[in-house]
Formats: structure tokens, C-alpha cells, sequence
């Protein structure tokens, strides 16, 4: 991997790069915050190819409702797993409900729908809630 790294903050949207390996106490050129949270950061139409395209890092994404009984079930696991797999990997949220736009876009039928993408690109998908071993050894697998 390169020593240079090419990071979207998640407050601001600009993106920062790094001469270094990414670490979890980075912060942002432009607004001095974290790049990296500790949380999944919540994408929307105008943020998410941003994030997807000018990041150097996988970016894992949530594809939820707040209706949806295992979204519900898999919020906190998902929390966890961004604990887990920050800074080698971005973990986000897409709202299906206020992004139905990018939800058909991206053919998400099911709820919840994690699809990882690297280098702009989806690299595996899988619906349905899992276990935060699941969730790891999953993408643990695809990267």
C-alpha cells in the first residue's frame, strides 16, 4: 500500500491526504477534526461518491431504514465494527428512505444491505443482519 493516502473527512468533505499510514488520531487540512470518528459517518446523495470515489480506503456501507426490525438490530454491531476496522477501513450509513435515489442506484432490495467498495468500485455485498464476527470476518475476507 502507499505511503500516500487520500482521506474525506467526514465533517467537512474535504479531503485530506495523508503522507503516512492512516491512524485513528488523524485530523482533517481543512477543519482540524477526526477523520476517523470511531463511528460510521451517515452518507447522503450529495456526500456519497465523494466518500466511494476519492477515498483510498474500502468504504464499508450500511444500507438501512429505521423501520426495519434487523437494521435495528444490526445498528449497534455496526457501531462496533467501526471500533474494529477504523482507520483501515470507512465504515457509513445510507438512509434508504431519505436516499431512495441512491438505494436504486446502488439495487439495494433488501434490508440491511452492507456492500464494501474499493478504489470507487463494489467489491462484495451481503444482506440480511449478521453477528459483529460475521460482519468482520466478512469484510476481513474481501479486503
Amino acid at each position: 500500500m502507499s505511503d500516500h493516502h487520500r482521506i474525506v473527512c467526514p465533517h467537512c468533505g474535504e479531503t485530506t491526504q495523508l503522507h503516512h499510514k492512516p491512524a485513528k488520531g488523524n485530523v482533517c487540512a481543512a477543519c482540524d477534526k477526526p477523520l476517523f470518528p470511531g463511528k460510521p459517518i451517515l452518507l447522503t446523495g450529495d456526500s456519497f461518491d465523494a466518500h466511494i470515489e476519492a477515498c483510498d480506503l474500502p468504504v464499508l456501507v450500511d444500507f438501512f431504514a429505521d423501520w426495519c426490525a434487523p437494521c435495528i438490530r444490526m445498528e449497534p454491531l455496526f457501531a462496533q465494527a467501526a471500533g474494529h476496522l477504523e482507520p483501515r477501513v470507512r465504515l457509513a450509513k445510507v438512509d434508504t428512505d431519505e436516499e431512495q435515489a441512491l438505494a436504486g442506484r446502488h439495487g439495494i432490495r433488501g434490508l440491511p444491505t452492507m456492500v464494501l467498495f474499493k478504489d470507487g468500485k463494489e467489491i462484495a455485498r451481503e444482506a440480511g443482519a449478521m453477528s459483529l464476527n460475521h460482519l468482520l470476518a466478512w469484510v476481513e475476507g474481501h479486503l
